[in-house]
């Protein structure tokens, strides 16, 4: 693993002085220590100059593993410069879960190409993952596993094992099946080890199981995984019969990918599948300025208050000192409350039934931020703003006045910032897309319209 950028930047300048060499033996050497993660970084550093050559030096095995970490753009690129044969050979030896996630990264003529040289068993089963929704369980499914019947012996599980357990993904959680391939039970290898070898499988099996549907939401698949802490999760059809697994590796994927698209929705972009020095200016430009264009024109609403209030703000300019302050403390008050909340929802902590039980925990939270916040603010206001600064205008009227807004617009901020992820989900649409954009620009607004309202009853403007 390489600690540090400038471990990895040494490394690859290593690597292109034992090319100009033509130290190629020393190099493959160089490769094999290091985890295939690691390798496609290297190579990924290295560029599309040296990669194709990189590449083919790695041995059959660990060069199908490592091609699985790269990048998409890599990935085709090698496609595009490979015979035949190698295609086929790479094919071989991936998983088909993994040659799954490959076809539906690749351009039309790449899918093609890679079909044409997959295995008839391979191209079926990539043909049926691809049939299910992207978001579904199937979708991500591993159809290569292990499966044992109820009367064989130990003995006999490790015979199997050891006839076809090469070609999976994983043999550390084996499932117990009837013909009709029912799911009946699982068990580990652990327990196998652990077992006498004329024991039945039917005497050591656990049948209390946990499992998904094909066509269960693929980010519910995962959080199960973590809330249970299995390594795999058995996946079963519309009638029960198994057909395949998802696995922890599978897993990080859809919760990183969840993650990211969660980020990027609630910092008001277009979620984007591309690594963000891959992804084009044009493309970026796409997926920024749609949210920007809706922000700006909600954000009118603001100006509009403004225009309205502004013999108000002729008739006390300070007022307008403070006017970012409140805003801002607004919209960081609502975006910690719903950050908290889209967090509890992904995990499956609340749902819209517990809104009064949240609403009630903001409310107080709410009450103890904004007195705090009011409260040191009115220390400052005096301290800082009136004596230190000599900032005549600063009255305690005034101070009154900006410190009672800023506890009414703390409460109103987490009260709406709590509440909207909740009836978002409730109506079908996603969370993160009500998170800190919509409720800044809600926030702004009514801080304004608290403001003024204040100034208005206390100040007599």
């Amino acid at each position: 693993m390489f600690d540090h950028d400038e471990d990895l930047e040494r490394f690859v300048e290593k690597i292109e002085e034992m090319i100009r060499n033509k130290q190629y033996a020393q190099l493959r050497d160089l490769f094999l220590p290091l985890e295939p993660a690691d390798i496609a970084e290297a190579l990924e550093e290295a560029g599309e100059e040296y990669m194709p050559l990189l590449y083919r030096l790695l041995p059959k095995e660990i060069a199908a593993e490592v091609f699985v970490e790269l990048e998409s753009d890599s990935q085709e690129m090698l496609i595009n410069g490979f015979s035949n044969n190698e295609l086929k050979e790479v094919l071989d030896e991936l998983y088909l879960d993994d040659a799954v996630d490959i076809v539906e990264e690749m351009p039309a003529s790449v899918v093609i190409r890679i079909l044409d040289r997959a295995t008839p068993e391979m191209r079926k089963s990539i043909n049926e993952i691809l049939k299910y929704p992207e978001d579904s369980a199937g979708s991500i499914m591993n159809m290569e596993f292990l499966s044992l019947k109820k009367d064989m012996t130990v003995a006999d599980a490790f015979k199997r094992i050891r006839r076809i357990g090469g070609d999976m993904e994983t043999i550390n959680i084996l499932y117990v099946t009837d013909p009709r391939r029912k799911l009946l039970g699982v068990l580990s290898v652990r327990d196998l080890l652990l077992a006498d070898e004329d024991d039945l499988i039917e005497e050591i099996m656990d049948p209390n199981l946990v499992w998904a549907t094909t066509m269960d939401d693929k980010e519910d698949v995962a959080q199960a995984l973590n809330k249970y802490g299995f390594l795999a999760l058995p996946i079963v059809d519309l009638e029960s019969r198994l057909v395949g697994i998802v696995t922890v590796d599978d897993a990080m994927d859809v919760i990183e990918e969840a993650t990211t698209e969660d980020f990027e929705k609630m910092a008001a972009m277009l979620p984007s599948d591309k690594p963000y020095l891959r992804t084009s200016v044009i493309s970026t430009w796409k997926a920024r300025l749609p949210w920007l264009m809706i922000l700006m024109l909600s954000a009118t609403f603001t100006g509009m208050i403004l225009n309205h209030y502004e013999n108000a703000l002729a008739a006390c300019l300070i007022l307008n000192a403070y006017i970012p302050m409140l805003s801002g403390t607004g919209g960081n008050s609502g975006t910690q409350a719903s950050v908290a909340v889209i967090r509890a929802l992904s995990l499956d902590e609340v749902d819209f039934s517990d809104l009064l039980a949240v609403l009630w925990k903001e409310l107080q939270v709410s009450f103890l931020c904004g007195a705090c916040l009011a409260s040191a603010n009115f220390v400052k206001m005096l301290l800082i703003d009136r004596m230190l600064l000599g900032n005549a205008a600063v009255t305690l009227p005034v101070c009154l006045v900006v410190c009672l807004t800023i506890f009414f617009v703390v409460v109103f901020a987490k009260c709406v910032g709590c509440s909207l992820p909740l009836l978002a989900e409730k109506i079908g649409l996603d969370p993160a897309v009500m998170a800190s954009p919509f409720i800044s620009t809600i926030v702004d607004a009514t801080s304004l319209l608290i403001y003024f309202q204040l100034a208005s009853a206390l100040l007599g403007i």
